[in-house]
């Protein structure tokens, strides 16, 4: 039996990239997924068509997480889709912005914070009535928390927070049985990182990683789907760097 059968999952920003990678490992492994996407609905109704013809459940839900109270509403339509149990949330919706500090907006800060941080904090709040025992919650870090990687000084910050979310969060939610984990990856190639698809970008993912290839969505997938899966249930704060071995 797969490790994941009979186990509900939401997957946020899983219309593309490493969202839509981690939807499908876990449909792959049974777990039912909410494919959450924020605008690109045809290509979360893409994901959800995608698990489903591999004999998966899956169903698309929308949100736009840079509104102040839109964990609240996807929190209620979550437990109005799978009831009183959710056993995974992956956090993983986010936003980039690279941006020198001379020329970051007050805007550009507050919305990446918006997504980036304040989201997952009280989608986490929200969903706490149906986590449980045994639930797993995994968040996305960065690179970019650890080590200074172009002018993504703002967005950085918000993985910072996210880093030291996890550590309280896990401390809080332990007693109660509910692990919390991030991962943090490279240079992925991902619509967020279309500089890794310019020789530019390529050369510099690879002049920093030990790993002499440019990480795929699938790469990041499979240790989310780990941290999720009973084989983690040991594992809660703490955060994984998942980019082959960048900034040594």
């Amino acid at each position: 039996m797969s490790s994941l059968a009979g186990k509900t999952a939401l997957v946020t920003g899983a219309s593309r990239g490493i969202g839509r990678a981690t939807a499908l490992a876990l449909a792959q492994k049974g777990a039912q997924v909410l494919v959450h996407y924020s605008s690109a609905a045809a290509e979360a109704e893409a994901v959800v068509n995608e698990i489903r013809a591999l004999g998966g459940r899956a169903q698309a839900i929308s949100a736009d997480l840079s509104a102040a109270d839109a964990p609240h509403k996807l929190a209620a339509r979550v437990v109005e889709i799978v009831g009183g149990r959710l056993d995974i949330l992956v956090a993983n919706a986010g936003i980039s912005k690279a941006a020198p500090i001379e020329e970051t907006s007050v805007e550009d800060f507050d919305r990446l914070f918006a997504v980036n941080v304040r989201a997952p904090f009280f989608l986490v709040q929200q969903l706490l009535p149906i986590l449980g025992e045994g639930s797993s919650v995994v968040l996305l870090s960065s690179l970019a928390a650890h080590a200074a990687v172009g002018t993504l000084y703002a967005y950085a910050m918000t993985k910072g927070a996210i880093d030291t979310m996890v550590k309280h969060f896990a401390a809080a939610l332990g007693p109660r049985g509910i692990r919390v984990n991030a991962v943090a990856p490279g240079v992925v190639e991902t619509d967020m990182s279309n500089f890794a698809k310019t020789d530019a970008g390529r050369d510099f993912a690879l002049g920093i990683q030990a790993l002499k290839r440019i990480a795929q969505p699938d790469d990041i997938a499979g240790t989310i789907a780990f941290l999720a899966s009973d084989e983690a249930r040991w594992v809660t704060g703490d955060t994984i760097h998942v980019d082959g071995g960048s900034k040594l």
